[in-house]
């Protein structure tokens, strides 16, 4: 999958990727490359600000995947090499705490609107997403994390990956074309894509009782559990009270849509 953690498309597909997880998981794996669009910006303008931040907000309303565009007009990410680098040091220390760092940045870049190129917010979400944050601090600065961004951005061009999000299906079978897919499709599309590279039918698992979904991803949107439970959103709304009167959750509100902190006893 070609991202960029600053790219609101990508945080936008978040929801299909959870549901494919849960029903298809054991059939792939995925790799995350860092395209490096947003870093080759060096969005410095305030008019090119300006136009992010529209972006942003038409991205989150069609979504409802939230996202604040105001953050660019108050405290825009000035240094986006920052934030890859940051993503490919995550990664050293392990394919899942690379993909737990991601989630959290996007969390505070998207909600909580700060500046995730600055090194005290990398640092944070470092440390809440359960990575060594000494060791992370100094592979920010390291070579490895340097050259396996360079590496990413050579299999983009390599790719001919332009846009963002671009997810690429490849199968065992290393004679065979992959297949990409650029954009943000329905759900089904990514399912039948999957059929097509595996050439049987997979079986389908279903998603876990709500609230060991909430323990697994602790912090999740309505809409993401409406995609995955196929449900609407009012009615996921409505099950996410009972929760919260139990005090399993707490409900965090965001400019579109809500979301929900799954508390640990």
């Amino acid at each position: 999958m070609f991202i960029d953690p600053l790219s609101p498309e990508c945080w936008a597909l978040e929801p299909i990727l959870k549901k494919l997880r849960i029903e298809y998981g054991s059939y792939f794996s995925i790799k995350y490359v860092l395209s490096g669009r947003l870093a080759n910006l060096n969005v410095s303008s305030k008019k090119n600000y300006e136009c992010i931040a529209k972006v942003w907000e038409k991205t989150a309303s069609r979504s409802g995947m939230s996202c604040d565009g105001s953050l660019w007009l108050e405290n825009p990410v000035d240094a986006p090499y920052n934030v890859s680098l940051a993503l490919k040091a995550a990664e050293l220390q392990g394919r899942r705490a690379g993909i737990r760092f991601l989630r959290r940045m996007q969390e505070v870049l998207f909600l909580e609107k700060q500046n995730i190129s600055d090194v005290a917010v990398l640092k944070e979400c470092a440390r809440s997403s359960g990575l060594d944050v000494e060791e992370f601090i100094n592979d920010m600065h390291s070579e490895s994390a340097a050259k396996a961004f360079q590496c990413d951005l050579q299999i983009t061009t390599e790719m001919d990956v332009t846009e963002i999000p671009t997810l690429v299906f490849f199968n065992e079978n290393v004679e065979d074309e992959g297949i990409k897919i650029t954009g943000i499709y329905p759900y089904e599309v990514y399912v039948q894509i999957l059929e097509e590279m595996l050439s049987v039918r997979p079986d389908k698992s279903s998603p876990p009782p709500l609230e060991t979904f909430l323990k697994i991803f602790k912090f999740v949107a309505s809409k993401e559990i409406a995609v995955v439970y196929n449900l609407p959103i009012a009615q996921i709304e409505k099950e996410m009270k009972k929760l919260l009167l139990k005090q399993v959750v707490e409900q965090i509100p965001a400019k579109y849509g809500t979301f929900w902190r799954y508390i640990d006893e």
